[in-house]
């Protein structure tokens, strides 16, 4: 009797900061949703075991429990114990020493994170950073792995990441993958001795779940209102949500009836508020917090408005177009990469002049809402196939 032939499956690691509200967090579900769970053994390891999107991970993905070190380090300071001096002292000769988010955080993994934290002791024929920075320097620095994978969701020189640490990460990486074929641009000018290691896979989008998923309601915060505007994001600086409010405030004051919805949570949550009620749009402007389904959100609003500072390639952008919604956007570095100017809405200028003009212009424009609308209704947004190119990065 011939002996059966066993299935040996390929052991990946995933890697994130959490599975909050973002699009990075957004795609990895999807990806994993994806990817053929005959094919893979699949761990998850979440430095804050947390996030909007937990419970969408597929069953069959194994979430690893948090070594007690990384809770300790990724928790609340008060309950760091042992642990709390490193935090704080690391915390604050990060802001005195370093400039800028990235290189705040790789200054505190080099010089006080990585050399307390120990390894995982099992091995993974690979280990994916998806979400950079310290997701990386945990698989580069505490994983045994055959192939290790580097993802760069963001324009590079737009979003001030670590360029003197990544000079030194980047040798220790076998691929380095970004979203948009402007973003590869980008990382072959900064770092040409490296363009071998590079390679562009975009965010995996699927429009059936997304329109299947936009249907299960209606909004109770949209009935009985005109005008209504939506964005979606993390509120943290990169998204513009400062520029949204004061936008608001200027259409208030040309007359403009409208409501503005923000979808997100972040460090600037309270920020946010005291400007609400600073700029006097407390009856326009209003932050929804987290939402584990925004698509009847997107689906239901009469405009999308993007009002980033930059992006990689916006995950909520494609989720905006697949559900046919005109879309205002700043003209940050990547833009052109993803939306059609004219065709699928509206580039505008990056401040809040251009987000002003380009709602009034669509506000009072019902045959360009129309036309914008069937335009993106006649075309195909979702790339599911895309999944054969992480498929064959993995296989490598």
């Amino acid at each position: 009797m011939a002996q059966e032939r066993k299935i040996v499956m390929k052991k990946i690691l995933f890697v994130m900061p959490t599975l909050r509200d973002g699009g990075a967090e957004r795609s990895l579900v999807n990806l994993l949703t994806e990817l053929p769970e005959d094919k893979y053994e699949i761990d998850l390891l979440l430095l804050k075991k947390q996030g909007t999107f937990l419970s969408q991970v597929p069953s069959y993905v194994n979430i690893l429990e948090q070594p007690p070190i990384l809770k300790k380090l990724y928790g609340p300071v008060r309950k760091a114990g042992i642990y709390m001096p490193v935090k704080v002292l690391g915390n604050l000769l990060a802001r005195i020493v370093k400039s800028g988010m990235g290189n705040q955080k790789a200054f505190m993994w080099e010089y006080f994170y990585k050399p307390i934290i120990d390894g995982l002791d099992k091995e993974y024929d690979v280990a994916v950073g998806f979400l950079g920075g310290e997701s990386t320097d945990y698989i580069v620095d505490k994983v045994k792995a055959k192939r290790k994978i580097h993802w760069v969701h963001n324009d590079y020189r737009t979003s001030g990441m670590p360029k003197k640490y990544d000079l030194k990460l980047f040798p220790k990486v076998d691929a380095v993958v970004t979203i948009s074929e402007e973003c590869l641009a980008i990382l072959k000018e900064e770092f040409p001795q490296f363009q071998d290691k590079f390679y562009c896979i975009e965010n995996i989008t699927s429009s059936a779940v997304i329109k299947g998923r936009a249907n299960e309601f209606i909004p109770e915060e949209y009935k009985r209102l005109k005008n209504i505007l939506l964005s979606v994001g993390r509120l943290s600086e990169q998204k513009g949500f400062d520029m949204a409010v004061s936008a608001a405030s200027e259409l208030k004051k040309k007359g403009l009836k409208f409501k503005w919805f923000i979808i997100g949570s972040g460090p600037l949550k309270d920020k946010l508020n005291d400007q609400i009620k600073k700029e006097n749009v407390e009856d326009c402007v209003e932050l929804l917090g987290t939402k584990s389904n925004p698509y009847p959100y997107i689906k239901n609003c009469d405009i999308f408005v993007q009002p980033s500072r930059y992006e990689g390639k916006s995950v909520v952008i494609d989720e905006a177009k697949i559900l046919a919604k005109p879309i205002i956007a700043t003209a940050y570095p990547t833009v052109k990469d993803q939306i059609q100017n004219d065709n699928e809405g509206l580039i505008v200028e990056l401040n809040v002049d251009g987000i002003v003009d380009g709602i009034v212009a669509l506000c009072s424009d019902d045959t360009k809402k129309q036309q914008i609308t069937e335009y993106l209704n006649r075309h195909e947004y979702g790339n599911q196939e895309e999944i054969m190119k992480y498929i064959k990065l993995f296989d490598k």
